[in-house]
């Protein structure tokens, strides 16, 4: 592959999730917010919604795994992503517009009516995230430039998920901070994820030759690309624990600043400058890649987070101690994001290599299957701890006890960073692909020919 070809395929790739992170965004994080804050459910209705959901959300990670098996086995002039990709993102637009739209429903059908929209916005949104990131290990087997071309994607995702994050209070309230708002936000996030996804489907070029032409996987061989591939399952319960806690904590954002620090207004400033801190992260990963091994940054990652935590619960809610505190906290986990990122496109040749199959997209799969049961575990603790805490019955903050904050304090940052840690301890003891183990998995694949590299090319494009 040509140098402009893989300089163009690093930048195309990237701009393709600004919009899809906006979406994930607001459907994730925002949309419970929009049920307790816009919507003024009752009590009933949100204990009735947190089951719906997480149960929604279990049962559809699930079929993730079936996803992959279906993209992995597609053949069509387009290759087997980019047509999922499309039909992922159209549906998921239509569906997150009509989540955030006023159907007039109340009791009974409003809950079945929003449970059917999210399902099926699981699968949507499901199926482009799969096909999306399983196009990352099909355009280069060189580790340093899957760095780059993944450190440019989470930069873009990051950028679309703090437009959200930073913009959605300021620009509904604008709006008119009602019901029709949040449906024109929720209407312009979708248009923008569909043109942002024109990059991606217009501008990548997949490599098509790097692997030997391979039968279709039965799905009797779908579990065992999973379960027999040992390196991808600890990446995955590693990412499981960190997604927990990651979309716990950012899910308390907006009730924190209503609720603890008194100024909901400050919530966009606060996320504006984690969201500068992210991308200042991602921006310099690859510097401190090229002097560092994948396990020393991890390392500090999680020593960053740890100590932004521990600031964070114990300082008074003020901005001099929980602004710094949060930069620790979004700065290495940024870091992790990505590393998780590399360690789960690396367990592709590590699964041929092993089990004499290609498998991207049933490997991928993992990541939104572990995204869904992360965030639905996460909107679980959310809804209930608004109910436990006394939040959602609140009508100003000074009906919320000091019980009650600490009740969701503790939630946000106490849990979170117990499942955090424990996803670093799981990488640390379990996974065993470094640069020389992987170089050697490459070397064997190409002895076998499961690898068609051109000319003198070895482990590197170019």
């Amino acid at each position: 592959m040509s140098k402009n070809t893989t300089i163009a395929n690093r930048y195309f790739f990237g701009l393709g999730t600004i919009g899809r992170d906006m979406l994930y965004a607001l459907v994730s994080m925002y949309l419970v917010i929009y049920f307790t804050e816009i919507l003024a459910l009752s009590d009933a209705t949100m204990w009735w919604l947190t089951a719906v959901f997480t149960v929604l959300r279990i049962f559809d990670a699930v079929n993730d795994p079936l996803m992959g098996y279906i993209i992995d086995n597609t053949r069509s002039r387009y290759g087997k992503f980019k047509p999922w990709i499309a039909v992922g993102g159209l549906l998921g637009g239509i569906l997150t517009v009509l989540l955030f739209t006023d159907l007039g429903l109340a009791g009974p059908a409003f809950v079945l009516a929003v449970g059917l929209f999210y399902l099926l916005w699981d699968l949507a949104y499901g199926v482009n995230d799969i096909a999306y990131w399983s196009l990352l290990p099909a355009l280069s087997i060189d580790q340093k430039e899957r760095e780059k071309t993944g450190a440019f994607a989470r930069i873009c995702a990051n950028i679309g998920l703090f437009a959200v994050v930073v913009g959605i209070m300021p620009v509904t309230t604008a709006l008119g901070g009602d019901k029709n708002a949040w449906f024109r936000f929720a209407l312009g996030v979708t248009l923008l994820t569909w043109f942002f996804l024109l990059f991606t489907l217009f501008g990548v070029a997949e490599r098509r030759d790097l692997s030997k032409k391979e039968a279709r996987t039965s799905l009797r061989e779908l579990f065992t690309v999973i379960f027999r591939n040992d390196q991808l399952l600890y990446t995955a319960i590693a990412m499981a624990l960190f997604m927990i806690g990651y979309c716990t904590t950012t899910s308390f954002g907006v009730y924190y600043f209503k609720y603890a620090y008194r100024d909901e207004g400050m919530y966009s400033v606060f996320a504006a400058i984690l969201g500068l801190s992210q991308l200042g992260a991602l921006s310099i990963f690859n510097l401190f890649s090229r002097r560092y091994t994948r396990k020393q940054l991890y390392t500090f990652a999680t020593a960053l987070v740890v100590l932004g935590y521990i600031i964070f619960f114990a300082a008074p809610a003020r901005m001099v101690f929980i602004g710094p505190a949060g930069v620790l906290i979004f700065v290495g986990e940024a870091f992790i994001q990505l590393l998780m990122l590399m360690f789960l496109a690396d367990t592709v040749e590590y699964g041929q290599w092993k089990l004499g199959r290609r498998n991207e997209s049933i490997t991928f799969s993992v990541q939104p299957f572990i995204n869904k049961i992360g965030a639905a575990l996460a909107t679980g603790i959310v809804m209930a701890t608004a109910v436990l805490s006394g939040i959602n019955a609140a009508a100003t903050p000074d009906e919320v006890t000091a019980g009650g904050l600490l009740l969701m304090k503790s939630a946000m940052l106490i849990l979170p960073l117990i499942c955090i840690v424990a996803g670093y301890l799981i990488y640390l003891f379990k996974y065993k692909i470094d640069r020389a183990m992987f170089d050697r998995i490459l070397s064997d694949l190409a002895d076998r020919g499961d690898l068609k590299l051109k000319g003198g090319e070895r482990f590197a494009d170019g």
